[in-house]
């Protein structure tokens, strides 16, 4: 009799838990975002839009482009990401346009995607993931997420092995650096722009071996050149789009005040803000720019 009921209690909570469950259909897959949705994806999609730059480079890092139905501009990374059908900005969506692309699903970046776009996509009837690459180890995430939904797990591992042992490079080399030299990283050229303690430069500059003179609590602050003299970097950094006479004067903007110690070394350098803006797994480049910039000495 006891075994019976027992019997009968397990059906019954077999029961319960398969009926609050998604239900799973045929070529779908049961999966939870960055958001913390459960939903269902396909389990083999074919037309997939990429809803910020960053995802763009991940698909193709996975070596799975064959299946980007769309992409948001400024996804310039490779070359042939620049001849994708546009589908907007990452904060302005078109969704008349990816509409009309029929994706089966849309992979979307939480910190950037307006949630409310996210919804009207949904509405239509595609699945929208969301990753969350907000540092080098999230990105790494993303990687492992995205080659989940594209089924291509064993490159994402073969990516993620490969990044994570230039990163313990990195991370290993400045080890033996005897300081961490201040650094002003500077976005864009105008206005004065830093990055601040909750931004993934600001994790870069820490995993180089580098003091953020920018840390503390705004995300972006604001500087005036007086304010930068204060903060007395030993190296400037300016993460821009722009190149040569667009440094070149902003250079000699920044040496017309030689109290500060970067530009009285020459410590003033220009780097690719698609590089450094981008939680992709361009980003590690980025980490071995930055080192070699703040520790010359560890990487001859």
């Amino acid at each position: 009799m006891h075994r019976k009921f027992l019997e009968k209690s397990a059906a019954i909570l077999v029961m319960l838990i398969a009926s609050t469950a998604l239900p799973v259909l045929a070529g779908q897959k049961h999966v939870t975002d960055q958001w913390g949705r459960e939903m269902m994806v396909p389990d083999n999609p074919q037309k997939v839009v990429s809803l910020a730059p960053s995802i763009t480079e991940i698909i193709y890092a996975l070596g799975q482009e064959t299946r980007i139905a769309g992409a948001t501009v400024y996804s310039n990374f490779p070359e042939a990401a620049r001849a994708l059908p546009r589908v907007g900005s990452y904060v302005k969506l078109d969704i008349e346009r990816i509409a009309a692309l029929s994706p089966d699903l849309c992979i979307a970046i939480k910190e950037g995607n307006p949630i409310a776009a996210v919804r009207r996509i949904e509405s239509l009837g595609t699945s929208v993931f969301a990753v969350n690459p907000t540092d080098l180890w999230t990105m790494l995430d993303a990687v492992d997420q995205i080659g989940m939904l594209l089924n291509a797990e064993d490159k994402a591992r073969e990516t993620i092995v490969r990044l994570e042992s230039r990163i313990n490079a990195v991370r290993q080399a400045v080890q033996k650096a005897g300081t961490k030299p201040r650094l002003f990283f500077q976005i864009g050229i105008s206005p004065i722009v830093g990055a601040g303690s909750s931004t993934f430069l600001h994790n870069l500059i820490e995993q180089a071996g580098g003091k953020n003179t920018s840390a503390g609590p705004t995300a972006y602050p604001r500087y005036s050149r007086e304010q930068v003299i204060h903060l007395d970097p030993e190296v400037i950094i300016i993460s821009t789009m722009a190149r040569d006479t667009a440094f070149d004067q902003v250079k000699a903007e920044w040496e017309k005040w030689p109290a500060i110690t970067a530009v009285r070394s020459g410590r003033i350098h220009i780097v690719n803000s698609d590089i450094f803006n981008r939680a992709s797994p361009r980003l590690v480049d980025g980490l071995e720019i930055l080192a070699r910039l703040l520790h010359p000495e560890l990487f001859p």
